[in-house]
């Protein structure tokens, strides 16, 4: 493990007691927590998206105002649901991002999750789909926001315009930032979808479920998708290594307030449908620092990923994600290979 960051889902509404987390509540604290986190060497704040839900649905505001507000930490998404996006809209924000945040965009997309409603991206106009779950869709608009953010020529000038000086050709997306297709993740459920990552020469964000159950444990299914992922990216003549990551819901317990939260909450692999596929879901790791230690490292894909992304209960506010935070990164990581440290004041 080089990397962990943590991964929000950003949820708000009601706390029980007659408390209530705005939507506003959630974003000034993910940037106030993102604050937190780079001060303390943490690498990444990740979000999940989802529209028609109370949770994020548009990050890249958010993310431009982590980046403003921090100096290391990557900013990103886990994932971005491109059924419902313009591709080249989502290009722009994607480079303005970027390059606010001097090159930390890691954005992660894909086909999305199940949706609260039923398809809601046709609602944001995307219609046609051939695929019941708009899979084609996802493909679609992704391979032309790759050829966006490549820089390539997209709509003719006019060389007609006050605005043209004369010019012709194809022009591309503006503003572009160099490097950012590096920068990019494919979000994959399944064998067959990371597969496909790999050939096309994007990173990898596995998912927290895959659809298979062939009852092998969550871990050993997932490390053997990260295999076939980085064997496609061989085969297909890439240069360089590309980054994998992999998310868990890991709370050290070292307080009572962590043991009243979380104590009881350790669990096995979860099979559910999804999609009207059977599914494996990952565990709850939940244990005092020495015993987390050694479950992670038997963990096959967190060792074989290179960033760790937790989960985290956003609800509880800043100060008790921070401490959770901070208790991993000086208590956990070390022992799986994570070389950060803590920042000076």
């Amino acid at each position: 493990m080089e990397r962990f960051g943590t991964l929000s889902f950003g949820h708000y509404g009601p706390l029980g007691g007659g408390r209530q987390l705005t939507a506003a509540d959630s974003m000034l604290q993910a940037i106030d927590l993102a604050q937190g986190m780079d001060d303390l060497g943490v690498d990444g704040a990740y979000f999940r998206v989802h529209h028609f839900a109370r949770q994020q649905s548009s990050p890249m505001p958010l993310l431009a105002a982590i980046a403003a507000r921090t100096r290391r930490i990557e900013v990103g998404t886990g994932v971005i649901d491109m059924r419902y996006e313009n591709p080249l809209y989502l290009a722009e924000e994607a480079a303005s991002v970027d390059l606010i945040s001097g090159g930390r965009l890691a954005l992660g997309v894909s086909r999305g999750s199940p949706e609260t409603v039923v398809k809601g991206y046709e609602a944001f106009g995307y219609t046609g789909s051939a695929d019941p779950r708009g899979a084609d869709l996802a493909r679609d608009h992704f391979d032309l926001f790759l050829r966006a953010i490549e820089g390539e020529g997209l709509a003719e000038r006019d060389a007609s315009s006050p605005f043209g000086a004369g010019a012709t050709g194809l022009q591309r997306i503006e503003p572009h930032s160099p490097g950012l297709r590096s920068r990019i993740w494919w979000g994959a459920g399944n064998r067959d979808s990371a597969e496909w990552a790999g050939r096309v020469g994007v990173n990898l964000m596995s998912s927290t479920l895959l659809t298979s159950a062939d009852g092998r444990p969550f871990d050993i299914l997932q490390a053997e998708q990260i295999d076939a992922f980085r064997a496609a990216w061989r085969e297909a003549g890439h240069t360089g290594e590309p980054r994998v990551s992999v998310s868990r819901s890991i709370f050290p317990l070292v307080t009572a307030e962590d043991h009243l939260y979380f104590g009881g909450r350790q669990d096995g692999d979860q099979i559910g449908i999804i999609d009207g596929m059977r599914s494996t879901f990952g565990k709850t790791y939940a244990a005092e620092p020495d015993a987390l230690i050694e479950q992670l490292l038997n963990d096959a894909a967190i060792q074989s990923a290179d960033t760790l992304m937790l989960t985290i209960p956003s609800q509880l506010g800043v100060e008790f994600n921070l401490r959770v935070i901070e208790t991993f990164a000086t208590q956990v990581a070390p022992s799986l290979g994570w070389k950060g440290t803590l920042t000076e004041a």
